[in-house]
């Protein structure tokens, strides 16, 4: 399928891939505005998000990175630096695998590079806060204002403890486009990805102070100078 998508400058492209739950523009938004100066940025609604609307959430990672591979050829947008966290960046992560030719390089960030010992447990805590949720009117009035779509489906979802992709973090060191790794240290099975993928010459790591899941807004100026010194190495 065609993602809704906005876009915004002129220039090399770049995708940002968006958490789950967020938007295209509700995601990423300091990065969006002080890049979009240098580059065509390009946000997505993922599908089921915001204005993406799918109701078919089978295979969901496998049929996104179709869905970017399309809207990537419908925009005329050869190959672009992908910037993903969480849901977006397991998005990206299969884009690169299925489609390399699409993905001039691609960061990550807000994702577990494998599975956890305590996995159970931290399911059990995560699908907890979900629940609560889902109790809270405030966040479900605001949910729904956001997304034309049933983003209760995304939390149903992820009360399977396989529903997480490990097999794309766990793959990551397997592509062969450059990979830059980034987590707050505030999450230590996040930012143990630094040792994870320590010596694959493809990915380059950074663990950020102060920051957790979401590093790119905990931290986002810190957050931008690596992004930029990422891509202008990528690019000269």
């Amino acid at each position: 399928m065609i993602l809704h998508t906005t876009i915004k400058g002129t220039g090399e492209p770049i995708i940002f891939l968006h958490s789950r739950l967020e938007t295209g523009i509700t995601d990423f938004e300091y990065q969006c505005d002080q890049l979009c100066d240098q580059f065509q940025v390009i946000l997505p609604d993922l599908r089921g998000h915001g204005n993406s609307f799918s109701d078919e959430f089978n295979h969901f990672f496998e049929n996104t990175a179709q869905d970017l591979a399309e809207t990537m050829e419908q925009l005329q947008v050869k190959e672009a630096h992908i910037i993903g966290s969480d849901l977006g960046a397991f998005a990206g992560i299969l884009l690169a695998r299925n489609h390399p030719q699409r993905v001039k390089s691609l960061t990550v960030s807000g994702i577990y590079p494998k599975k956890p010992a305590r996995w159970n447990q931290l399911h059990r805590k995560e699908t907890e806060k979900q629940r609560r949720l889902l109790r809270d009117k405030t966040q479900i009035d605001y949910y729904n204002l956001l997304h034309n779509t049933n983003w209760r489906e995304f939390i149903y979802l992820a009360r399977n403890p396989d529903w997480y992709p490990f097999y794309l973090s766990e793959g990551l060191a397997d592509l062969r486009v450059p990979v830059l790794f980034i987590a707050g240290e505030s999450v230590q099975y996040e930012a143990s990805g630094v040792s994870i993928y320590g010596a694959c010459p493809y990915i380059h790591k950074a663990v950020l102070p102060f920051a957790g899941h979401s590093v790119h807004k905990d931290q986002p100026v810190i957050y931008n100078h690596i992004l930029l010194q990422f891509l202008r190495k990528i690019t000269t």
